[in-house]
């Protein structure tokens, strides 16, 4: 059947380049057939792994692409952790579409995605792998969705892929941001939505890039209808780069940007009005007529000049912004300035989505490690028979598949800096005694090594599980909680922040920045518990900001799904309730109840065991 399927699908590819397929011989798949038919000369029935290349291959090419990869990191790990639970993998990779960052989905999915080799050093090219994502949207430089039997190669078929290519900040071809799932109960148009959230993900992504590009010029943000665009500027006000965007809305070129023409030709508006960071301005256009709202942000080294009460205050102000008005958060973020740089380990404990990477992040901003590496690790994304070779590494030939040279391990890449171990209540309990034996000898033994290796990390811990429960129980072991436990920092859920109400307006800002509330879309906002969190509220404000009309959100745009007005602190507790009720009412038929659910089998069964469910109640 799968032979003769294969035999089917290379009949229909080869019909297109006689141009009498069943698909729109105009369309962009069959363009993209052609070329790899005519100009290509590729076999759509041929099999076999794409290209890989080794570590030391990767860091070659990686290295022109270093900065842009730190600047963009934030980014990919909030798009990875708001496509994780759909299957999704998520790949940065340079303008020949060699993967050169990858985050895979949970332990369900993540194997179909090593076993075919999508990940880190494997390039997908068009002129290699025929018509996939990656490879045509860079080829063609446009966003673009490759639905399962769109791809040219038939080994392909059973994934679907979304991708937006990543323009520089002077307009030029930089990579290309990919989404790939295996899921077959997920059809085009969730495929097409979640290629909407990426091309969001990659227009802030190409945002960080120019004002990492531009720190020392002056950033307005410049409304339009095609999404808004960035423009720098002198202390002169003459122009010095502006995004794509920016030409298009302004009809900017390079050598008006060389010769450094005057920003007031094209934008008017006060100036001195905008002295601290993101103020919102009234602009018009050169000639006057009314613009809208933007924003203007002054160049990093003014606002690193400002008068600063002393140097700690500076290093702490991103923890002090994360804590907003919050008085717990405040209290916490005091204790974490009273340690100062004491290598004391920390324990972030919360919900799912309140935001801990990005605390731990700050944490590690804050210290006297801050220019070393920040090193992350998901104990629950990770197959649990990955993380002991991914945590610490291992020699070559350690195992069959591992890679020629090795692995250093996250911990040996952390060392100065610091290391974050997200979900470790989720780490097999075999670890917890190598990790145990880390933290008290301060050195790493990868497997088939035959020394240690010495390690200075610091650790940053995050659970949303009961540790001390755990370890009462036997679960978790109780020396490892009390190591972990050098100062524990509870980050509360966005229903119980007293602030709440601002950080709605600020991610609001920050995910549709186009575009404003309705009353009605504020008030359900406000009212909704939001049991995800912070990585809830985001996801709903940028699917928001892709699907509002004249820039304005309604509650229509509010992908809210109904939550019974509970409450209560324990998400888990809801979570389980959820699925026992679907359960219960397919009469624990696991397929029924996930269908019902909007999950995969493989999702349900492994939340059924996580959650100690018994399938027949």
């Amino acid at each position: 059947m799968a032979s003769l399927s294969a035999s089917n699908h290379v009949a229909r590819v080869l019909s297109v380049a006689n141009h009498v397929a069943d698909v729109d011989a105009s369309s962009r798949i069959a363009s993209s057939w052609r070329r790899c038919l005519v100009n290509h000369k590729l076999d759509p029935a041929r099999q076999g792994p794409p290209q890989t290349l080794t570590e030391a291959e990767i860091r070659h090419v990686a290295e022109p692409m270093e900065e842009t990869i730190r600047l963009v990191t934030p980014e990919l790990d909030d798009l990875a952790r708001v496509l994780r639970d759909a299957g999704y993998c998520v790949n940065l990779a340079d303008v020949n579409a060699t993967m050169l960052f990858s985050r895979l989905p949970g332990e369900a999915d993540a194997r179909m995605f090593l076993d075919w080799k999508i990940y880190t050093g494997s390039n997908f090219a068009e002129a290699c792998e025929g018509t996939n994502g990656l490879g045509t949207a860079l080829a063609e430089q446009k966003p673009i969705l490759v639905h399962r039997d769109e791809h040219f190669r038939a080994q392909w078929h059973m994934f679907s892929c979304a991708v937006a290519p990543l323009f520089d900040p002077v307009g030029r071809l930089a990579g290309a941001v990919n989404i790939t799932s295996c899921r077959q109960d997920l059809e085009r148009a969730a495929h097409q939505l979640a290629l909407a959230v990426t091309m969001e993900a990659t227009r802030r992504m190409e945002g960080a890039i120019f004002r990492g590009h531009f720190r020392n010029a002056w950033i307005a943000t410049v409304p339009g209808d095609g999404g808004s665009g960035l423009v720098a500027y002198d202390d002169d006000r003459r122009i010095v780069g502006a995004c794509r965007s920016a030409r298009a809305l302004l009809g900017l070129t390079d050598g008006m940007i060389a010769s450094g023409i005057d920003l007031s030709r094209y934008l008017k508006f006060d100036h001195h009005a905008a002295r601290g960071s993101g103020e919102i301005v009234e602009l018009r256009h050169g000639d006057g007529r009314p613009l809208g709202q933007g924003h203007v942000a002054p160049p990093l080294r003014a606002r690193s000049h400002a008068p600063r009460r002393d140097a700690q205050v500076d290093r702490f102000d991103a923890l002090h912004r994360l804590a907003g008005r919050d008085p717990g958060l405040i209290r916490s973020v005091k204790r974490l300035r009273s340690i100062g740089d004491h290598n004391l380990p920390v324990l972030l404990h919360g919900e799912t989505g309140v935001g801990k990477d990005v605390f731990a992040r700050a944490i590690h901003g804050a210290s006297n490690r801050a220019r070393n590496n920040y090193v992350a690790l998901n104990c629950a994304a990770m197959p649990e028979s990955l993380i002991d070779a991914e945590l610490f590494g291992y020699e070559a030939g350690a195992f069959t598949g591992a890679r020629r040279e090795g692995s250093k391990g996250l911990i040996v890449q952390a060392d100065g800096g610091t290391l974050f171990l997200d979900e470790i209540g989720d780490m097999p309990i075999g670890l917890q005694t190598r990790l145990l034996r880390v933290l008290e000898n301060r050195e790493v033994w990868p497997l088939g090594a035959l020394k240690p290796v010495t390690v200075d990390i610091r650790l940053i811990s995050a659970t949303h599980r009961d540790l001390g429960r755990m370890a009462e129980a036997g679960a978790f072991r109780a020396d490892l909680y009390y190591r972990l436990r050098g100062i524990e920092v509870r980050l509360p859920a966005l229903r119980e922040r007293a602030d709440r109400d601002d950080i709605i307006r600020q991610i609001a800002r920050e995910e549709a920045p186009s575009c404003r509330l309705s009353e009605e879309a504020w008030s359900q906002l406000a009212a909704y518990p939001f049991p995800g969190n912070m990585r809830q509220l985001r996801h709903v404000l940028r699917l928001a900001g892709c699907t509002a009309e004249d820039g304005v959100i309604t509650d229509a745009d509010l992908d809210l799904p109904p939550f019974g007005g509970r409450t209560e602190p324990d998400l888990e507790a809801a979570e389980r309730a959820t699925i026992v009720a679907a359960l219960r009412k397919h009469d624990g038929r696991v397929t029924e109840a996930a269908r019902a659910l909007k999950l995969s089998r493989a999702t349900l069964y492994r939340k059924i065991k996580q959650l100690k469910i018994e399938t027949a109640q």
